[in-house]
């Protein structure tokens, strides 16, 4: 990857990677860092030192939840999440691909819930990505211990105004 990339880095997140001065707040307090292979401030300094490649390579930018732990933590306000979301942009733009072979299906799966409803619907995300990965029957011993405790819900929650929801990704689609 060229100094292009790094540059569309910050293009798209607004986040500066020289900004972190890896104090690793971001990583400790991660509540998926067990299933990374990577941490994520260690993605940041593979950015930083220009090996772009090995970042976009690493299972830990397709893994971020985006639950903003990491830039709530973060001394200097680097925006961690909003840092690895331009990641897995970047490395769908540049066709690569991540390690596991269905997380880029699971994020596409994502967006199109949070597209079409405004927010994720749980079931709606499964179904779609049982689907598209044509991983039909691993975890369906879960799903009714997930019904009966109400963390899938059968009809989804929507945003008051879903037609905002989708123009921001038919927009963000067009500049691609």
């Amino acid at each position: 990857m060229s100094q292009h990339t790094k540059s569309e880095i910050e293009e798209i997140t607004g986040q500066n990677p020289n900004q972190c001065y890896q104090c690793g707040k971001c990583s400790a307090g991660c509540p998926i860092r067990g299933y990374m292979d990577v941490s994520p401030n260690q993605v940041v300094r593979l950015v930083q030192l220009g090996m772009l490649e090995e970042a976009l390579k690493t299972k830990t930018i397709w893994l971020c939840a985006g639950c903003l732990t990491c830039s709530s933590r973060c001394p200097k306000e680097f925006e961690l999440a909003k840092f690895m979301d331009g990641m897995r942009e970047i490395a769908l733009r540049h066709g690569v691909k991540p390690s596991e072979k269905n997380l880029v299906k699971f994020h596409k799966s994502f967006l199109r819930q949070i597209k079409y409803t405004g927010r994720a619907y749980e079931l709606g995300l499964i179904a779609d990505y049982k689907m598209t990965s044509f991983d039909m029957m691993s975890d369906v011993d879960l799903a009714p211990g997930m019904i009966l405790k109400g963390k899938l819900g059968f009809l989804p929650h929507t945003v008051k105004d879903r037609k905002a929801v989708i123009n921001i990704f038919d927009k963000s689609e067009d500049k691609k």
